[in-house]
């Protein structure tokens, strides 16, 4: 999710684990640990569903800027809220800005986007310190 008032949802991805156990070594030391589906092969339902809930989870949460939300997604299609990370990960292996790339925004202006954000909260805090004091 990205946004601070009107924040909006990427299209969903998949970790696929390569072992029984997705353990620190496979996710993070392995290359072959586990395949990112991005985006997930799902049905357009169920990704209408996961950004809907991506989105009132981020509302819910009083969260601002950037947020990833973790699904599990059962058999019968329940879909489960798992972990919202407020700072998810930008490394080689992070899904945050994959999804963004594949949601139609690269990661230079994903950047530029997550400034912007940064600095609308700071204009925004200045203002209630003027009025407080």
């Amino acid at each position: 999710v990205l946004g601070n008032d009107d924040p909006i949802a990427s299209l969903p991805g998949e970790i696929l684990p390569q072992y029984e156990f997705y353990s620190y070594q496979a996710k993070y030391l392995d290359d072959k640990g586990a395949i990112l589906e991005i985006p997930a092969r799902l049905s357009p339902d169920i990704v209408h569903k996961i950004q809907e809930l991506s989105l009132r989870v981020f509302k819910i949460m009083c969260c601002q800027g950037m947020a990833r939300i973790d699904f599990f997604l059962k058999n019968n299609e329940e879909i489960i809220v798992n972990e919202l990370n407020t700072i998810p990960g930008f490394t080689r292996i992070s899904m945050y800005p994959k999804l963004w790339q594949v949601s139609g925004i690269p990661y230079p202006e994903l950047i530029d986007r997550l400034i912007q954000l940064a600095l609308e909260r700071f204009e925004e805090k200045k203002k209630l310190k003027i009025l407080v004091q």
